[in-house]
């Protein structure tokens, strides 16, 4: 038997209350607070953008301060309170928290509250992360483009109610069981890095031909050019659906899956295709299942017995450095691609059965660094979800019922 459910045996052994969070504690909101009101010193302060990206479970120093007299008019956490932030385009990021158990008050931001209350602080920011927690907290999800959750809303959210010791043992465990695992993962994510490096060399190397040994041919003359779709990305967001078999591409990322008939045919990608992401950070996708794209993005579909499209796309990674340079020196705000830039580009032909022979070695090496469901990729996210099983299984009792 552990140590926990020692103490739950002989604590609560006809199971663990569980209590609104509204019942345990109170919600207040911060005011006020701006990005552009932090500075490098004076009265600790956190801002809800930096609950998303900076700060972990708990935190006893802050990134960012405030002066005193502005201090003055804000609303603060105090040490043991969670400050929480409440805003995010990501539904799971909504309601994250981080345990303030800094020495002094922090003043909090607008679109944050804080949460006072009578537990051990670490015990509730870790079921903050909970799946129990992220279950309730859905229902109370509201808002478009921005989502958002009350104060209210999580004021109803029921958690379980052991004994001060109990949460105690809990918060140790868990401490542990992080450390472990951030370890862990540092070294995997420091393997993974020296893989993509090494991927990186041995793919430019296999790309890089010598003189007069292959044909060359410009890639506007190999592929036809996609121009992609003109619908607003507000309409995209009326029509996505989670099963769609028509992927939409923004900017190089997935904005959603629409189903048949919710955009024009003519603007939609049947065949596997190069998709160019052309502004900022200059990339390339291979995507070989229907799909558009918003009309700044361009993509080749290439249809030819001679050419293997996926060698096509994999020799283009290896021109992303010099193409980034043309982007820069083009526009120094926002760096951007014109489609002459790529239309332009020669392509190495190598017999077609050395291209393929290249696109096999580099599809194996490409999914030990980068597929999500192999290689090393897959065993820090099996790393995550094992550390995310644990402490869900510690944070569920048996309800004690009054």
């Amino acid at each position: 038997m552990s140590r926990i459910d020692e103490l739950i045996a002989k604590l609560c052994p006809d199971g663990v209350p569980h209590r609104a969070l509204g019942e345990v504690g109170v919600f207040v909101r911060g005011n006020g607070l701006q990005k552009k009101d932090l500075v490098g010193s004076g009265v600790p302060a956190i801002h809800y953008g930096q609950v998303h990206t900076h700060y972990g479970v708990w935190a006893s120093e802050t990134k960012s301060f405030v002066t005193p007299e502005f201090a003055a008019r804000l609303r603060k956490a105090e040490p043991g309170d969670l400050v929480i932030a409440t805003t995010s385009e990501d539904d799971e990021a909504v309601g994250k928290a981080v345990a303030w158990l800094g020495g002094v008050p922090a003043a909090v931001s607008g679109d944050a509250y804080v949460y006072r209350h009578s537990l051990e602080p670490k015990y509730v920011a870790y079921f903050f992360q909970s799946e129990r927690f992220q279950e309730q907290k859905k229902r109370g999800i509201t808002g478009t483009k921005v989502r958002r959750v009350s104060g209210e809303h999580l004021a109803k959210i029921r958690i379980p109610v052991p004994p001060l010791q109990v949460q105690r043992e809990i918060v140790r465990i868990l401490d542990l069981f992080t450390t472990l695992e951030a370890e862990l993962e540092a070294e995997l994510e420091a393997e993974l890095e020296a893989r993509r490096r090494q991927y990186a060399h041995y793919r430019d190397s296999l790309l890089t031909f010598p003189e007069g040994s292959v044909r060359w041919a410009k890639l506007g003359t190999l592929a036809k050019r996609n121009k992609g779709t003109s619908i607003t990305a507000a309409r995209m967001k009326q029509i996505a659906r989670a099963d769609g078999p028509i992927r939409v591409f923004a900017g190089g990322q997935t904005i959603a899956d629409v189903l048949e008939g919710s955009i024009p045919d003519e603007d939609v990608v049947r065949s596997p295709s190069i998709i160019v992401k052309s502004r900022g950070h200059i990339g390339f996708t291979y995507y070989d299942r229907p799909f558009t794209h918003k009309s700044e993005l361009w993509s080749y579909s290439i249809q030819r017995d001679d050419v293997d499209q996926k060698f096509v796309y994999y020799y283009l990674l290896t021109q992303i450095p010099r193409l980034q340079e043309i982007a820069s020196a083009t526009s120094v705000k926002l760096p951007q691609l014109g489609v002459n830039d790529t239309d332009s580009l020669l392509i190495p032909l190598p017999p077609l059965e050395e291209q393929r022979r290249i696109v096999e070695i580099l599809d194996k090496f490409d999914a030990l660094v980068n597929d999500l469901s192999s290689g090393l990729p897959a065993e820090i996210a099996a790393r995550r979800k094992q550390y995310e099983y644990y402490r869900d299984k510690l944070l569920t009792f048996g309800e004690k019922v009054d």
